[in-house]
C-alpha cells in the first residue's frame, strides 16, 4: 500500500536537506571535473604558447561556461524548485566542498599554504578567482531564473 505522499510529483527524489546536499555535491563534482580538465589543457598546451598569466585569463570563460552547464544540469536533474534559498544553498554546498578540496588537496600538492598561495597571486589575476567563486556559488540560482513577461 502506498501513502498519499508517495504519489506526489517527484516523490522518487529526496526532498529538503538531502536533495540540497546531493545536488550541491554533484554540482561540485561536475564543475571541478571540468575545471580539472581545462587546467590540464591550460598548463600543458596554452601556457607553453602564451605564458602562464594570459593562459589563466583565457581559461576563465571556459570555466564559466562549464559552471553554467553544470548548474543548469543539476537544477534540471534534481528538479530544484525556483526558490532562491534552495538554489543558493546548492551553490554554498558546492563552494564549501571546493574550499575544502583546495585547502586539503590542491594547495598541499603544490606545496603551498593558503597564505603562500594568496601572497603569490598577481593583483589583477588574483581577483578573478574570487569573482569566480562568487559566480560559482550563485550560478544554480541564476540559471533557473525566469524573466517575467
Amino acid at each position: 500500500m502506498t501513502s498519499v505522499s508517495d504519489k506526489t510529483p517527484g516523490s522518487e527524489r529526496p526532498h529538503g536537506l538531502v536533495q540540497v546536499l546531493k545536488a550541491g555535491t554533484i554540482y561540485f563534482l561536475v564543475a571541478v571535473g571540468a575545471e580539472f580538465v581545462l587546467e590540464i589543457i591550460r598548463l600543458q598546451v596554452v601556457a607553453l604558447h602564451v605564458g602562464e598569466r594570459l593562459a589563466e585569463m583565457l581559461e576563465i570563460p571556459n570555466v564559466l561556461l562549464a559552471t553554467i552547464i553544470g548548474a543548469r544540469w543539476v537544477v534540471d536533474r534534481f528538479t530544484l524548485p525556483p526558490l532562491p534559498g534552495i538554489r543558493l544553498s546548492v551553490g554554498l554546498v558546492a563552494l564549501v566542498l571546493l574550499l575544502i578540496a583546495e585547502g586539503t588537496v590542491i594547495l598541499p600538492l603544490h606545496g603551498l599554504s593558503v597564505t603562500e598561495y594568496l601572497a603569490g597571486q598577481d593583483s589583477v589575476v588574483g581577483i578573478a578567482p574570487l569573482g569566480a567563486l562568487g559566480v560559482f556559488t550563485v550560478m544554480p540560482f541564476l540559471v533557473g531564473y525566469r524573466w517575467e513577461h
